[in-house]
């Protein structure tokens, strides 16, 4: 393989990534929008979106992770120019999606009696909390269809809709913000629960815009997407949820750990449990560089498999590899050498500052094993092979990564308790195993996909 393939490959990654990154970027944007305008009016205000946030996004990430699966089913039909099975498949992800987004409105409804009851937090907090994701649900179905659309898209290597439509969906969020939190131009006045109409607002709106452009876009046209309406077909149903429910799940395994942790930290006090949030946070926007990498390489690995360029899809794996360790070099360096400047953007407490740096070290090396297993993990779903992500992520993150965190973070059996360092060490280990079993993973598949034997 010659260096100007490996140019070629990444130029044809990152024309494709980028959308995708400045999407995700923009999602941060809107939840540090929530934050600032909630904070604004009171602590309380602030606590209630903090805490229905932490509930909301594990939830809506999990109906995210089923609906990427439709981007590697896109991905493959469009190589083998397949396209009514494209607009079947995305229609019947359609139903899966919406019917995840009714549930979770009478799921909602089912569980907030017994939270009101059960649940012991302040009564001014707890009725704000509730508020907001009483508002936020209504939201959800326009944002679960809205994703559809998104992987539909993405499937066809068109990502720059994602970008503009998520940019539309900024515009619209801080003005309804304003509005409904501090009842501007005649409307009632929520506080920090307004967040959740706004975001409902921006998440119908989303969707709509990308319902137009789906229905204007002579890119898509040959997909005849509208007129591939149809009744749920539980067969593909079956088969989409075959791929997704393992990319949920292990989507959901890997957030959860960084809760959980959290938790267990928080006896160690407000000072310890800052710090890490600050080292967890950056590293969180580090990660959106290779999650936008591994989806562009779902999409041009799974295109070359359709077309049984199984070599160029191989040669794609090989040097979305490259790029994502170079990139690794680049974001280590800028975190290790502006550890502090970081840390102020976060705080000026001096205590918490000198605590966020000791981990910054930990959080660069923490992005070299976290760019491979992304990137292996969104090449396997090219693959279309999930439920080896489920199994390796949850062993490597619940039984390695946590174990290890534990015992370095809790205890003195190996040397002194280590605190949030340890746990810092027990992410490595988790991501350096999901990394290093990933990757043998991709080369198994990459094996058999020469000997004709792919996942269906």
């Amino acid at each position: 393989m010659t260096l100007d393939k490996f140019f070629i490959d990444t130029k044809a990654l990152l024309k494709l990534a980028y959308p995708i990154l400045i999407a995700q970027l923009i999602q941060t944007l809107m939840s540090f929008a929530d934050t600032v305008m909630a904070g604004r009016v009171s602590a309380t205000d602030l606590a209630a979106v903090a805490v229905a946030s932490s509930i909301w996004l594990p939830i809506i990430l999990t109906i995210a992770g089923v609906v990427m699966a439709l981007s590697a089913i896109v991905s493959q039909y469009a190589g083998s120019n397949q396209s009514k099975k494209i607009g079947h498949s995305t229609i019947q992800t359609a139903w899966i999606a919406l019917s995840l987004s009714i549930l979770i409105i009478i799921g909602f409804y089912a569980v907030a009696p017994l939270i009101i009851e059960h649940v012991t937090l302040e009564p001014d907090l707890k009725q704000l909390m509730l508020d907001y994701l009483g508002y936020i649900i209504w939201g959800g179905p326009g944002f679960c269809l809205y994703l559809v659309l998104r992987n539909f898209a993405e499937g066809l290597s068109i990502t720059k809709p994602t970008m503009i439509i998520s940019i539309i969906g900024l515009i619209i969020n801080i003005p309804a913000n304003y509005i409904f939190i501090y009842g501007a131009f005649g409307a009632p006045e929520f506080g920090g629960a307004g967040c959740g109409i706004a975001t409902a607002i921006v998440y119908w709106a989303m969707f709509i815009g990308m319902l137009i452009y789906v229905y204007i876009s002579k890119q898509l046209a040959h997909v005849k997407l509208l007129k591939s309406l149809s009744l749920p077909d539980f067969k593909e149903i079956k088969t989409i949820l075959a791929l997704g429910v393992p990319i949920a799940l292990s989507l959901l395994f890997e957030v959860s750990l960084f809760s959980v942790v959290a938790i267990i930290l928080a006896p160690f006090g407000a000072e310890i449990v800052a710090s890490h949030q600050i080292a967890l946070n950056f590293s969180g926007l580090v990660f959106m560089v290779p999650l936008s990498i591994a989806l562009a390489v779902t999409i041009k690995v799974g295109t070359a498999v359709g077309k049984n360029q199984l070599q160029q899809a191989k040669d794609m794996c090989t040097n979305s590899m490259i790029l994502g360790f170079i990139i690794a070099i680049v974001t280590a360096t800028i975190t290790i050498v502006f550890k502090e400047q970081i840390a102020l953007i976060y705080t000026t407490d001096e205590t918490v500052i000198e605590l966020a740096v000791q981990l910054m070290f930990l959080a660069a090396l923490f992005q070299f094993s976290d760019f491979i297993q992304v990137i292996s993990a969104g090449a396997l779903r090219g693959y279309k092979d999930t439920k080896s992500i489920l199994y390796i992520t949850f062993v490597s993150y619940w039984l390695v990564g946590l174990t290890v965190g534990l015992i370095l973070g809790l205890t003195d059996w190996v040397g002194p308790q280590m605190g949030p360092a340890g746990f810092w060490i027990g992410f490595i280990t988790g991501l350096t195993t999901a990394a290093v079993f990933l990757a043998w993973r991709l080369k198994i598949i990459q094996t058999r996909a020469e000997l004709g034997i792919l996942p269906s």
